[in-house]
C-alpha cells in the first residue's frame, strides 16, 4: 500500500494520492501556516477510525440481513494538552443507524468492529482510551 503526498503551496498544504487513485487535501493549523485548504492530519486519524469501523459495521449488518437506511459515525477525540507530540488520550465513537435494525445486532456489529476487526482502533489502543456507543434511530 502506498500514498504519495505533494506540497501544493509554499506553506503546509498537501494533496495525498492513494494507491487506489483517491485524493485527499491536507493542511496544517493556521499557527504553522495552514490556510484551511484541507483536513488536518489528526482529523484524518479520527476520520480513518470512523471509516474503518463504519465499514465494518455496515458489512456486518448486511451479513445479518438488517434493513439499514443510513449509518452515521461521530468520532470525538481529546488530545494531551501541552505535549509534543500531542497524542489522543481518549476517543469516543458513536454509531447511529436508521432503518429496521435489531438493536442487539447493532451492538454485536459495533463490538466486533471496535474490539476485533478495525485495524485503526488496534493502532490507537496503546495510547488512547477508546469508548463507543450506538443507537438505532427511527426510519426516515
Amino acid at each position: 500500500m502506498r500514498v504519495v503526498l505533494e506540497r501544493r503551496n509554499q506553506a503546509v498544504h498537501f494533496v495525498a494520492t492513494t494507491e487506489s487513485g483517491a485524493t485527499v487535501a491536507i493542511d496544517g493549523a493556521p499557527a504553522i501556516g495552514g490556510q484551511g485548504l484541507g483536513a488536518r492530519p489528526m482529523e484524518l486519524v479520527l476520520t480513518a477510525l470512523g471509516a474503518c469501523s463504519g465499514i465494518d459495521v455496515a458489512t456486518i449488518l448486511a451479513k445479518q440481513r438488517q434493513e439499514v437506511e443510513a449509518i452515521r459515525v461521530t468520532v470525538d477525540g481529546e488530545r494531551e494538552p501541552g505535549k509534543e507530540p500531542s497524542l489522543f488520550r481518549s476517543i469516543a465513537v458513536r454509531f447511529e443507524v436508521s432503518g429496521r435494525c435489531n438493536p442487539d445486532k447493532l451492538a454485536q456489529a459495533v463490538n466486533l468492529s471496535m474490539e476485533k476487526y478495525c485495524s485503526v482502533a488496534r493502532i490507537l489502543e496503546p495510547t488512547a482510551a477508546l469508548s463507543w456507543s450506538h443507537a438505532v434511530l427511527p426510519a426516515a
